[in-house]
């Protein structure tokens, strides 16, 4: 394990990774620090502390998504043909904002100084928690501003569920879930702008007893969102009356992945 590389185990069957936390921006540099991290999953390992009193397993890692974004084809390719979105080693924000220029031969630095060792932690997670569960859920956990017009038209729901097209995990692990979402009254869709990363699609693998689901969490779900971030006003800390009402939504959730896995 390494500084930038937080893993707390576990012996459920359930790993909850956090890939977009990272604020580190290791030595880089970048147009604006502060638009480099401006677009990170603000406070979400924090919004999901109730994973670990689960006994699932949480992985986190402290660099930035500028750095190198740890959900994204480590070939470079696009998870969203077509769409507007951010790359391996993004040389935009989501608003389109310049971040930086980079040579191949520095995004493969990044790629091997942190990309493999946190699929490599990643994918032994996996495999330690697969020797004693037929079925082990994998729950990557992420939030974005709720209206980034670049990314996506209007505001976007509260819960956004990824499972590529429902072929990461099996259908009844997707659609209790949704139930859950949809219980809580706030808006939810299943694989609408957002269907998972490379992360849900990599590892997603049903019959092999890997059931890999993206959760998106609007941002104003747990914080009050301001209608222009700057360096003044963001990011807010999160708002404890929101948390109060979303936090035992996510803990239904999180109990239905290990109903579903069989704990």
């Amino acid at each position: 394990m390494t500084d930038w590389l937080q893993i707390a185990r576990g012996d459920a069957p359930l790993v909850v990774a956090f890939p977009h936390t990272g604020t580190d921006l290791a030595g880089c540099a970048f147009a604006s620090e502060w638009l480099a991290r401006r677009d990170a999953d603000w406070w979400i390992d924090e919004v999901y502390e109730l994973a670990r009193t689960l006994g699932a397993t949480t992985i986190r890692t402290t660099i930035s998504r500028s750095v190198i974004d740890v959900n994204r084809d480590p070939s470079g390719a696009s998870l969203y043909p077509g769409m507007a979105t951010t790359g391996l080693c993004p040389e935009e924000t989501f608003d389109g904002e310049p971040l930086q220029t980079l040579a191949p031969d520095e995004i493969e630095r990044r790629r091997l100084a942190y990309h493999a060792p946190y699929h490599a932690a990643l994918a032994a997670e996996i495999a330690r928690l697969r020797g004693g569960h037929a079925r082990v859920v994998l729950y990557d956990a992420h939030s974005i501003r709720s209206v980034i017009p670049r990314l996506f038209d209007g505001e976007l729901p509260m819960f956004n569920i990824g499972t590529n097209e429902g072929t990461t995990c099996a259908p009844e692990l997707e659609a209790t879930i949704a139930q859950v979402c949809a219980a809580s009254g706030e808006s939810h869709v299943v694989n609408g702008r957002f269907k998972g990363g490379w992360t849900t699609r990599h590892y997603g693998d049903p019959a092999g007893g890997v059931h890999a689901v993206q959760m998106e969490l609007a941002m104003r779900a747990y914080l009050a969102e301001p209608a222009n971030p700057t360096p003044d006003n963001w990011p807010p800390r999160p708002d404890p009356r929101r948390l109060a009402t979303l936090q035992p939504v996510l803990a239904r959730v999180l109990d239905a992945c290990l109903a579903f896995a069989g704990d």
